[in-house]
């Protein structure tokens, strides 16, 4: 079985990485934007591109939250669906595959 505690470790550190790319994403978005009808263009295809990124990360945050808890509830590493144990070479790929 997987050191729970590395685990833990590399689940946060991940965890606080998403956080602060999510508020550099908010910041960004939050940016005043140009007067100019062609930099306004181009910024607003930025801002889709932006908040397309912020929604993969949030949901990352929650996917890496619930394996936490997992961690917390004792059931980290069975699989959700069948209750087998995952296997450890999926855990060292997706440390928060359910």
């Amino acid at each position: 079985m997987r050191d729970i505690k590395a685990t833990r470790k590399q689940l946060e550190q991940r965890l606080s990485e998403l956080g602060a790319k999510v508020e550099e994403i908010e910041d960004d978005l939050r940016t005043p934007r140009s007067a100019s009808w062609e930099d306004r263009a181009t910024e607003i295809e930025g801002d889709e591109v932006l908040g397309a990124l912020e929604g993969s990360a949030v949901g990352e945050i929650d996917d890496i939250r619930a394996a936490l808890k997992r961690i917390e509830d004792g059931t980290y590493g069975i699989c959700s669906r069948c209750g087998e144990d995952i296997d450890e070479r999926r855990l060292e790929v997706l440390p928060y595959a359910t």
